[in-house]
């Protein structure tokens, strides 16, 4: 009696962590069915670790392009921390789909167009929406590594045949045949078939081991392509088509993986079923010989593999695309973009950065080049970034954080927050130039360029910067280049008067602290209040009152005194 109480008590126990792991299972689902219905435009901030966040740029390091953004760009406007607000990815093929299109603008607008539509239709159609999301959640990360990691070293296991594990299994039959005739002959060889393949197999099953993963991941590719293309509406019939055609390709890949995919594989789990599946494993070496299979076809169709990947982190990338464009409160607009060769221009109302809270707005038009002045800290640099981030957004994610966005299909490329380079041994006056010098061959190239330069040559003295910056500069007005510069030396100005438009930011100084109003003027600086901040910020009054003789006395003769 005593047993059957306590065997009821344990079947209770046991139903009970059962029943509650069902419980909560079912109820994250629902939070997270939620959250996609309710919360769509209010992405869950993630964590970010350093390996793997190499990983994110894995699509867009093997599928290179001309015109992309290159690493300068990419750093000078913290492209990667808009990546990061933006990323409200459920899976490994979004998450780096979405890298790749941000870093490669597009210039044909037949493509930006489709992508407006995907934006659209995942933004109006909630529960198409969800559905697709939801597989996308089932797809999941690839983990530390991207996929694409794996597969560029399936070369390192050479050129691997099953023919030594057939001629080990056909060993079994003649040894099978013998029990019957001559046991002990049969028996004995039977057993030393067994602890040939048993040995042989753990040396090859360490080799396969850290490849599992990335099959595990093109099987998920596989069977969520299948499903995402039944769910998809007739609006995306190409990219539905597109993911029943490579997935077709791949079902000889997807045919009794189960002896190498299986969850229960060397898990060590107890359960009677899986201990007799590994020995099957082992005797017969099932699952080396199907790596061998599958190994085979996605060397053979990778292609298949990469068009998987990049359809569905493509949708995903329009959803989090509708995302981002919902969670901005001030607002965006759809650009307007021109192939016209006979002007190169670009218009902007009331355009913002997208990592400030709370922006400060400006409108600019241009058809030549701007040439920016100001002091440190009054927006200069801001408002570079700022046109440059959204002249990216316009032609990636067809999105301009502004009222009104319009412009040509440009190059984009800056020179802005550049350091020394201790590793290679450069000075900043060299990095500098080398940055000009590949914006100039951009330049050459007779095709429209957007470039973005800030403190041109400051690594330099006075004299030689202000002469070879006016050369640099012009050379950036000629053909279809546009350019935006910002500098100090006020000199430029009027050396450069005629190639560009003056515009400048200013501050002014109240009750003894500094207030900058961000906007944007038209003109040249007029103001010097470099001397009067070291005021604000508790200098000696005999500093700055000696400072300030000194400059007047430049500014009257031309000589320093």
């Amino acid at each position: 009696m005593e047993y059957i109480v306590f065997g009821i008590v344990v079947l209770a126990l046991v139903l009970l962590i059962f029943g509650k792991g069902l419980y909560d299972e079912h109820r994250d689902y629902k939070r997270f069915l939620n959250r996609l219905r309710n919360h769509y435009g209010e992405p869950e901030k993630k964590e970010y670790r350093a390996e793997q966040y190499a990983s994110i740029a894995s699509y867009f390091t093997h599928h290179p392009k001309e015109d992309q953004v290159d690493d300068i760009t990419w750093n000078d406007l913290n492209m990667d921390e808009i990546f990061q607000g933006m990323d409200d990815t459920f899976s490994s093929a979004g998450q780096e789909v979405l890298y790749h299109v941000l870093r490669t603008p597009r210039f044909l607008e037949a493509e930006l167009e489709h992508f407006e539509e995907l934006v659209q239709y995942f933004t109006e159609h909630t529960e198409e929406r969800v559905k697709v999301q939801l597989l996308l959640k089932r797809l999941g990360f690839t983990g530390r590594f991207s996929l694409y990691e794996y597969l560029e070293h399936l070369d390192i296991l050479g050129s691997r045949s099953n023919v030594k594990h057939y001629i080990s299994n056909l060993l079994y039959i003649p040894f099978f045949i013998c029990c019957f005739f001559y046991p002990s002959l049969g028996v004995s060889g039977l057993i030393l078939c067994m602890l040939y393949n048993i040995f042989g197999y753990f040396k090859d099953k360490n080799e396969i081991d850290p490849y599992i993963t990335s099959f595990a991941y093109v099987m998920r590719l596989v069977d969520i392509s299948g499903k995402m293309a039944a769910a998809l509406p007739r609006e995306m019939e190409e990219e539905a088509e597109t993911l029943r055609k490579h997935r077709k390709q791949l079902g000889k890949f997807k045919r009794g993986s189960f002896w190498l995919m299986s969850s229960g594989r060397m898990s060590g789990s107890g359960n009677p079923l899986d201990i007799f599946l590994d020995y099957a494993r082992m005797i017969f070496h099932l699952d080396l010989i199907k790596f061998n299979t599958m190994l085979e076809q996605v060397r053979f169709h990778t292609e298949d593999v990469d068009f998987l990947f990049y359809t569905i982190g493509y949708l995903e990338t329009a959803i989090v695309t509708g995302a981002y464009r919902k969670s901005l409160s001030e607002g965006y607009c759809i650009p307007v973009l021109s192939k016209s060769r006979e002007h190169t221009y670009l218009s902007a109302k009331e355009i913002y950065h997208p990592l400030i809270a709370n922006p400060v707005k400006n409108s600019i038009t241009a058809k030549r080049g701007v040439l920016l002045t100001g002091s440190n800290a009054s927006g200069k640099s801001t408002f570079l970034k700022t046109v440059a981030i959204n002249a990216i957004f316009a032609q990636t994610i067809h999105t301009a954080l502004a009222d009104s966005y319009e412009g040509n299909y440009f190059h984009i490329c800056t020179s802005m927050a550049l350091r020394d380079d201790l590793v290679g041994g450069e000075s900043y006056y060299i990095v500098e130039i080398r940055s000009l010098k590949r914006i100039l061959n951009h330049a050459a190239e007779d095709k429209p360029v957007l470039c973005f330069v800030d403190e041109v040559l400051r690594g330099t003295n006075t004299v030689e910067r202000i002469a070879a910056s006016t050369e640099i500069l012009k050379s950036l007005t000629a053909g279809n280049v546009l350019c935006f510069a910002a500098t100090h030396d006020v000199e430029l100005t009027g050396l450069l008067e005629a190639e560009y438009d003056n515009y400048h930011f200013e501050e002014e100084i109240v009750e003894g602290d500094v207030r900058f109003q961000y906007r944007l003027l038209s003109g040249k600086a007029t103001t010097r209040n470099a001397i009067k901040l070291l005021g604000v910020m508790g200098y000696e009054e005999k500093i700055i009152s000696n400072a300030e003789e000194r400059a007047e006395h430049f500014l009257k003769t031309g000589q320093w005194h």
